[in-house]
């Protein structure tokens, strides 16, 4: 009789649940008929945060390639790791003593991968310089990039992608991200566009041969010799509107010591010419000065730009910090990944994650995993409050700042996109109409018009909102 009584109480008290529950498996096995379906597979995962329950999957424990949804598992457990309030350093050392303004010893530039350190970031190392009262370094000008390996991409990322500024060479001393910015103005009709690039420096050239608003002209298009890794830019083209683009630079190290020195020489300091060596392991070594970025800042730009750099910053400062090797892979910032994979229950081994950006052509991960680390980061505090904001917001800023703009979604989606050759992605949070907190993860994989797996993607939100 208590049975009874406790099934028909569970009954009563829960007919609204049942029936939202249901009617969103009802709207979302509709979208499975989509025509982008007809060509392309979709796994969906969908959970109640609120009720802790699942509410929807479709063939969400298959393996999909992630694209850039793959930077949360790496985002989460960097959190998990390294902790809100991280900094990513790149700091200055120095042996001997500093007398009547000569340093009597070597210098070293020691990088930790910090993917925001860019032009204003050069002029405040070089100022940290001058204020330390070195103007003259007898010894050795030494640049330290031992945090890594010498390999500058990740594995089974493309090698034709080496031009484009979300593909930059990894280094643990970065510059302005690797890359340049072409700003491009038009003049008067048939002269050439004004041409300005930042960072300055004498690293790499331009050659500027545009034209100002000549219609019978191509547009704009700025290139290099990447094949060979030469850094003698080519601006060609019509300019009719201001315009910006970014390319690449061959070797990111010594694009950072390069323009380094040559600041700093201006600023009147003399040095000999940078070579690459370590810091001294034991005491000799003394600290001078650190310029560093909070992680606040990096994930932001991860998340709401999506930026692949920041990604593999993370992971490789997550694996340094776990590991406390040098010379790190990005097998180690795999390993610290596998561990959490198990630690959520599943099995590594059922996986494949070699990158922390999703750019890699090697990574296969489930819906169903991404829910998992969703569920995780929600369940930690400390992590939930960094990552839920980082998250572009639908309608309104990041990655997805032009899609969802009306509905029931706009503003009550925080999540993650992605997209590559063949998949687009997108994985976070919605928050439905009756207050509840839904976890999500919806990867399109095999789709040629990636618009309209986006346009898909969107519905499945709205449905969730309701």
């Amino acid at each position: 009789m208590k049975q009874t009584f406790s099934i028909l109480f569970f009954i009563i008290l829960c007919p609204i649940t049942l029936v939202a529950q249901s009617g969103i498996k009802e709207k979302l096995d509709k979208l499975l008929e989509e025509e982008i379906l007809k060509t392309s597979e979709v796994g969906i995962s969908v959970y109640d945060l609120t009720d802790n329950k699942p509410l929807y999957t479709y063939q969400n424990t298959k393996l999909y390639r992630p694209a850039s949804v793959q930077k949360l598992i790496t985002v989460i457990t960097g959190l998990s790791v390294l902790g809100q309030h991280h900094h990513f350093s790149t700091s200055l050392y120095h042996t001997g003593e500093i007398q009547n303004g000569t340093l009597n010893g070597d210098l070293y530039v020691v990088g930790g991968l910090d993917s925001e350190f860019i032009d204003p970031s050069m002029n405040g190392l070089v100022r940290m310089l001058c204020q330390s009262g070195i103007k003259k370094v007898s010894g050795k000008l030494i640049a330290d990039v031992s945090m890594t390996d010498s390999l500058y991409w990740g594995a089974g990322w493309s090698w034709d992608d080496a031009p484009y500024y979300f593909q930059p060479k990894i280094s643990p001393l970065m510059f302005q991200k690797g890359y340049v910015e072409i700003y491009a103005t038009p003049g008067k009709k048939g002269s050439q566009a004004e041409i300005v690039c930042v960072p300055a420096s004498s690293y790499y050239s331009v050659k500027n041969q545009t034209v100002s608003n000549n219609t019978g002209v191509k547009s704009l298009d700025v290139t290099r010799d990447w094949m060979n890794n030469k850094n003698d830019i080519l601006a060609t083209g019509n300019v009719e509107t201001a315009k910006r683009e970014r390319i690449t630079i061959a070797n990111s190290a010594d694009f950072f010591m390069h323009t380094f020195t040559e600041r700093a020489k201006e600023k009147g300091i003399q040095f000999t010419d940078y070579m690459y060596g370590e810091l001294p392991k034991d005491s000799s070594a003394v600290f001078l000065a650190c310029l560093s970025h909070p992680f606040n800042l990096v994930l932001q730009r991860a998340m709401k730009n999506s930026d692949n750099l920041s990604a593999e910053a993370i992971l490789y400062n997550t694996a340094a910090k776990e590991s406390g090797k040098k010379h790190l892979s990005h097998e180690d910032g795999v390993t610290v990944i596998q561990r959490v994979i198990s630690e959520l229950g599943f099995n590594p081994k059922d996986y494949n994650i070699v990158d922390g950006c999703g750019v890699s052509l090697y990574n296969y991960v489930s819906p169903e995993l991404l829910v998992a680390y969703l569920k995780y980061a929600y369940s930690q505090k400390q992590i939930f409050n960094e990552l839920y904001p980082a998250l572009p917001i639908a309608g309104i800023d990041g990655t997805l700042g032009g899609r969802m703009k009306q509905g029931k979604a706009y503003k009550n989606v925080h999540a993650k996109t992605g997209s590559v050759t063949g998949v687009s992605s997108l994985a976070g949070y919605a928050t439905a109409s009756n207050g509840h907190l839904i976890a999500f993860s919806i990867i399109n994989q095999n789709v040629m018009v990636n618009a309209k797996a986006r346009a898909f993607q969107d519905k499945v939100c709205e449905t969730l909102c309701e």
